[in-house]
């Protein structure tokens, strides 16, 4: 099943987006992480059928959001190694919009700063398919991983998502204050909109607004909520 979790752009107090979030509701052990299963999906194939799976779901639960009257939001998939590697991504990506009936535009990619580092020129050329479609593309965990900045500028990406790593310490931390500053000052360059993730004080909120950051998400406005719960937390936004 899939949660979500709003992101809030800060310059309007609105929400633009959700991120979805899969978890799995065992019969026995009640709702699951997906650090306790995604490992082993991945290990087993497994993760290109949960992959799709939560591809369409999303796919149709923003389109169910928008039937419903709410004004459209941008609804964010992670995208696992696997998937991101499989030759018929692009055709995947496009018939969960078709299937859907979604616009492209309201659809967003995370892929991992260390994923699209494996190879360059194929993650490259992936992110071009998937671009062509008319989705958002976005690197998550950003900060984390081994890209250089010769190469980032390289990658067709809307966005980039702040590591919540650095964010946990602001503002008690000036090393991460100092980073993140800097991912914000370079994002801003290179013309990228940034969101920061794991936000869960009004300090962390106050910094980040001030240094720049265009959307924020973490428990300091919601956490992860499954469809009826998000459905009023949006109505209510």
């Amino acid at each position: 099943m899939l949660h979500y979790q709003p992101q809030r752009q800060m310059q309007t107090g609105k929400v633009i987006g959700v991120e979805a979030l899969v978890r799995w509701q065992h019969p026995a052990k009640g709702l699951v992480a997906p650090g306790d299963f995604i490992p082993l999906a991945e290990e087993t194939g497994l993760i290109l059928a949960i992959g799709e799976m939560v591809l369409r779901k999303a796919c149709a639960q923003a389109r169910a959001w928008q039937n419903a009257g709410l004004a459209p939001i941008r609804i964010a998939v992670n995208m696992s190694a696997r998937q991101f590697h499989e030759p018929a991504l692009a055709s995947q990506v496009a018939a969960a919009l078709a299937a859907a009936r979604l616009d492209p535009q309201w659809l967003e990619i995370e892929v991992t700063e260390s994923l699209i580092m494996q190879d360059v020129e194929g993650a490259i050329e992936r992110m071009q398919d998937l671009k062509e479609l008319g989705i958002t593309l976005s690197i998550d965990d950003f900060g984390t991983g081994y890209s250089s900045l010769s190469m980032l500028k390289r990658f067709p990406l809307s966005r980039l998502k702040i590591d919540r790593s650095f964010i946990a310490d602001i503002p008690a931390d000036p090393g991460d204050m100092a980073i993140t500053s800097a991912i914000l000052a370079l994002a801003k360059l290179l013309g990228l909109e940034v969101v920061a993730e794991g936000v869960e004080t009004a300090d962390q909120a106050d910094f980040l607004t001030q240094a720049g950051c265009d959307f924020l998400q973490g428990y300091l406005f919601s956490r992860p909520l499954p469809a009826h719960e998000m459905d009023a937390f949006l109505l209510g936004r």
